[in-house]
C-alpha cells in the first residue's frame, strides 16, 4: 500500500494511471460497439476516455521542463551512437511538449487564435520523431547485447575453435535475442514501449493506418511498462 501511495503521489505515476484507463477504455469501446444492447456502456465508456484524455494534459504541463533535462543528461551519454539517438529524441520530445501545452492553451480558452490543427500536426510528427529515434537507441543496445554474448560464447568455446570454427552466425539470431533481452529487462521494457507508442503517430499521419482496438492495446501495454518504470526506477533503461 505504500508503495502505490508513493507511487500515486508523483505525477508521472498519476499520468500513467490515467493514459492505462484512457486506452483500456478505447480497448473496451472497440470490443463492445459492434455488440448488440451495448449502446449506453459504449458512450459511457467514450466520455471516460474523454475525460481521462483531458486530466491528463494537466498532468503534462511541467513535463517540457524534464525534457529539457533528459536532453541535457543524455548529452553526456559515453556512447556516440546513443548520444545522438538520444539527444535528438529528447529534442523533438522538447518541440512536442511545447506543442502540447499550446494546444491546452488553446483548449482552455487563453487564445483563441491558435490554429489547432497545425500545432497538432506539429506535436504528432514531434512526437513520432522522438519515438522513432528511441525505437533505433533501443534496437543499436540490442545489437550491442547480441554482439557481446556471442563474443562471449566464442571465449567460452575457444578451447574447441580449432576442431569447430566459431562466428555470430553459428548462433541462433533468435537465440541471441531472447537471451539479450532475457538478461536485460530495462532495455525490453523500453523497446516494447517504443513499439507501440509509435502505433499512435503512425496512425494519426497515415504512415500505417490501425483501428481502435490496436492502438487501444497498444497503449494500454505501453502504460503498463511505464507504471512498472515509475513504480520500479531499477527497470527504466539507463543512459550509459
Amino acid at each position: 500500500m505504500d508503495a502505490f501511495i508513493r507511487f500515486t503521489n508523483q505525477t508521472q505515476g498519476r499520468d500513467r494511471l490515467f493514459r492505462a484507463t484512457q486506452y483500456t477504455c478505447m480497448l473496451l469501446r472497440y470490443l463492445l460497439e459492434p455488440k448488440a444492447g451495448k449502446e449506453k456502456v459504449v458512450m459511457k465508456l467514450k466520455k471516460l476516455e474523454s475525460s481521462v484524455s483531458t486530466g491528463r494534459k494537466w498532468f503534462r504541463l511541467g513535463n517540457v521542463v524534464h525534457a529539457i533535462q533528459s536532453t541535457e543528461q543524455s548529452i553526456h551519454a559515453t556512447d556516440p551512437v546513443s548520444r545522438l539517438c538520444l539527444t535528438l529524441a529528447n529534442l523533438n520530445r522538447v518541440v512536442y511538449f511545447i506543442c502540447d501545452t499550446i494546444l491546452w492553451v488553446r483548449s482552455v480558452g487563453l487564445a483563441v487564435g491558435i490554429n489547432k490543427e497545425k500545432w497538432q500536426t506539429w506535436a504528432t510528427r514531434h512526437y513520432y520523431y522522438f519515438l522513432l529515434l528511441s525505437l533505433i537507441r533501443d534496437l543499436y543496445e540490442i545489437s550491442l547485447q547480441m554482439g557481446q554474448l556471442a563474443h562471449d560464447r566464442a571465449k567460452r568455446e575457444k578451447s574447441s575453435q580449432n576442431s569447430f570454427g566459431y562466428s555470430l552466425a553459428d548462433e541462433e539470431t533468435e537465440w541471441l535475442l531472447f537471451r539479450s533481452l532475457k538478461q536485460h529487462p530495462p532495455l525490453l521494457l523500453d523497446t516494447v514501449k517504443n513499439f507501440c507508442d509509435i502505433l499512435i503517430p503512425l496512425d494519426q499521419m497515415g504512415i500505417y493506418r490501425s483501428n481502435p482496438g490496436i492502438i487501444g492495446l497498444g497503449g494500454l501495454i505501453s502504460s503498463v511498462a511505464g507504471i512498472i518504470t515509475v513504480a520500479y526506477p531499477q527497470m527504466k533503461l539507463k543512459i550509459l
